[in-house]
């Protein structure tokens, strides 16, 4: 994917737990995880797979809302 396509750029995303996959259509994201949500265990492994998606750094991955909820808005900067 085209990095001056994802600069300052917002995903919707819907988390799905006991799955490992992550889908991309437009300005939303679908992501199983596998780490249980207690402790930012499920938060770290999505900015994680967000990331390595995207091949790009952790450090350029944010959660803007939803910290403790399946919908999150995260928000690209590169």
């Amino acid at each position: 994917m085209d990095r001056e396509y994802l600069i300052n750029r917002m995903y919707d995303v819907k988390i799905e737990f006991h799955k490992d996959f992550i889908e991309v259509e437009g300005n939303k994201i679908i992501v199983g995880l596998t780490s249980k949500p207690e402790r930012g265990k499920a938060n770290a492994e999505l900015l994680k797979k967000i990331a390595s998606y995207f091949n790009i750094s952790l450090l350029n991955v944010k959660i803007v809302s939803g910290f403790k909820s399946r919908r999150k808005i995260v928000k690209i900067i590169t």
